[in-house]
């Protein structure tokens, strides 16, 4: 049965840091590019950083390079995002989704190229 199971969210103040998990089951992360988006409240889902099947080549979002860094454990069917120098305009529900195949440039930021999603882990960042 595939499962999609985000974690690791939570409250925290500006500057802080998170680690978020995204747990795969019933797929394979060698053959599945796996994706961060976040909707913050009164606003559109936005992709937030990538990593692609066939080569690992990971992608982020203009607002949060240099501050996360995507990363995959294959072993632990497991995608995480290491989320520093964290801000309150980071603050949104962070979801994973899966994309069977490789991902590009273009495309890794548009949604309805992920088959699968998880439902989602709330982020805070506040003083």
């Amino acid at each position: 049965q595939l499962q999609i199971v985000e974690s690791g969210g939570g409250s925290v103040q500006p500057g802080g840091s998170l680690r978020l998990s995204c747990v795969v089951s019933g797929l394979s992360l060698k053959y599945y590019s796996i994706g961060w988006f976040r909707q913050a409240p009164g606003k559109e889902r936005e992709g937030v950083s990538a990593i692609s099947s066939v080569d690992g080549t990971t992608y982020y979002a203009d607002s949060v390079k240099g501050r996360f860094t995507i990363s995959r454990d294959s072993g632990k069917s497991t995608v995480y995002l290491q989320m520093n120098s964290l801000k309150p305009e980071d603050t949104a529900v962070y979801y994973c989704a899966a994309d069977q195949g490789s991902i590009t440039t273009q495309g890794w930021r548009v949604m309805y190229e992920y088959d699968y999603w998880g439902q989602g882990t709330q982020v805070t960042v506040s003083a």
